[in-house]
């Protein structure tokens, strides 16, 4: 199981997609699953946005996460439980076209300069760290095409290698 981490428009809704395409593997979408069930605790205004409540949706993805073969996908991570993943990629991209990605989105300015700043300090890189043994942490660029394919295939060959070692 895998968590793809990472500021909102960095790509991860894109690669956890083509990943379970090609892998097999259950995505799963945090925010849809949270909008699906109604998994919120308020609304925040300044960020035009629901609150997720985090003890829902563990509670709601538990059993998915047990079963295994899941990948998850969403901007926070300190409430999973660090048992749930064998790695966190953190995906990162170029400030540039991060704001062009957030301003098409139509995100408000606050909202729009937050998550730009929170990818230029690396807050999202710095909070998986600390949630996760470094070691299964990898950061990834994701700014063009390209690299979202070359991610696609690293993260395959990963994959693949990981069930050979845990086949038995």
């Amino acid at each position: 199981m895998w968590l793809s981490h990472s500021t909102p428009g960095v790509g991860k809704t894109t690669l956890g997609k083509e990943l379970a395409s090609r892998s097999g593997l259950k995505y799963i979408n945090v925010g849809d699953l949270a909008r699906e069930g109604e998994l919120y605790d308020g609304y925040d205004e300044d960020y035009d946005c629901p609150i997720l409540d985090e003890d829902r949706v563990i509670d709601e993805l538990d059993d998915q996460m047990r079963e295994g073969g899941v990948i998850v996908d969403y901007h926070g991570c300190d409430f999973f439980p660090e048992r749930w993943f064998h790695i966190v990629f953190v995906l990162r991209t170029d400030n540039s076209v991060l704001y062009k990605r957030l301003e098409t989105r139509g995100y408000n300015e606050k909202k729009l300069t937050d998550n730009v700043q929170c990818e230029i300090f690396q807050v999202l890189y710095e909070e998986a760290i600390t949630s996760y043994r470094e070691e299964i942490v990898h950061q990834l660029p994701s700014n063009t095409p390209e690299e979202l394919e070359e991610n696609v295939s690293q993260i395959l060959r990963w994959i693949e290698q990981w069930v050979k070692d845990h086949s038995s």
